[in-house]
């Protein structure tokens, strides 16, 4: 089966009763974690972009704690985890300045852990393409916000 486009499901979605519209909301939240999560972001936390960045954080903490600093191999395995889940939610939101603050969030976590990054190449890797991809998204603010968060980056590099 070939998926329609994303203009031609949004005009098929504009012609359907309300009601259906509902329906089909609900089931793709019923079958996927995915559609839920995000489903619950736009209807609850979309009008509150700080406190969802907050929430994120405090996710964040929590799964950093959680990270297995006796065995490289396995702290590697659960910073790849936290990455995950941060893009997850910096996908979910599409905003540049939230994708910013958490990729600087991540940077600063993962620096203040206690790993020795320089043993790990990969663990290196992954902190370096985060100050570039948070630097590329910088790139597209406002100049008024690029100031703030360039000072925190250029504190990480």
């Amino acid at each position: 089966m070939k998926a329609a486009s994303l203009s031609e499901l949004k005009k098929e979605l504009i012609r359907l009763p309300p009601a259906q519209v509902l329906d089909y909301c609900m089931h793709l939240a019923k079958y996927k974690k995915e559609n839920k999560e995000l489903l619950t972001y736009l209807l609850f936390e979309a009008d509150d972009e700080p406190s969802y960045i907050r929430n994120v954080k405090e996710t964040m903490d929590e799964m950093f704690n959680e990270v297995n600093h006796r065995n490289l191999y396995f702290a590697k395995k659960n910073i790849r985890k936290i990455l995950r889940t941060a893009n997850k939610y910096i996908k979910f939101s599409g905003s540049k300045q939230t994708e910013v603050e958490l990729l600087i969030y991540f940077c600063k976590k993962l620096k203040g852990s206690g790993i020795k990054m320089n043993l790990s190449t990969a663990l290196s890797n992954i902190y370096d393409r985060q100050i570039q991809k948070a630097n590329t998204s910088l790139a597209k603010m406002h100049e008024d916000l690029q100031y703030d968060y360039l000072e925190e980056l250029k504190s990480l590099t």
